[in-house]
């Protein structure tokens, strides 16, 4: 039987969650995305995303396609916040974590940083040539 996770969810599903998320900011065009495996590393989430885009306005583009599309998908949307001022939107999709930055607010959080420990997840097989 499959372990559950947080989110209660299974490995394979929380897999489907992180490959839809990097499609559907691929999609959009989002730049430099990370997926970051935290199940070692924290309790907040599996795996974190973490993306930036230029403008407030392809922050939000990314922010609803990432949310539609897991939608589709069948993911519960537990929370979303920053969506109004579209600098930081972050998305929680139970097992995942999405984070959606302006370039700007991305290098002054610098989330990697703060996350060293976690290990990276190889996204380029998702991501458009």
């Amino acid at each position: 039987m499959a372990k559950c996770h947080l989110g209660g969810n299974s490995v394979t599903e929380i897999k489907e969650i992180l490959e839809t998320t990097v499609k559907a900011a691929d999609s959009k065009r989002a730049e430099n995305i990370v997926a970051l495996d935290m199940e070692n590393v924290s309790l907040l989430a599996d795996y974190f995303v973490i993306m930036n885009a230029d403008s407030n306005r392809q922050v939000d583009a990314i922010a609803d396609e990432i949310i539609d599309q897991n939608e589709k998908a069948g993911v519960t949307i537990r929370h979303t916040e920053g969506q109004r001022a579209a600098e930081w939107i972050l998305i929680d999709l139970g097992d995942v974590i999405v984070n959606v930055f302006q370039t700007d607010q991305r290098k002054y959080y610098n989330l990697e940083k703060l996350w060293s420990e976690a290990t990276s997840v190889d996204v380029k097989p998702w991501l458009e040539a």
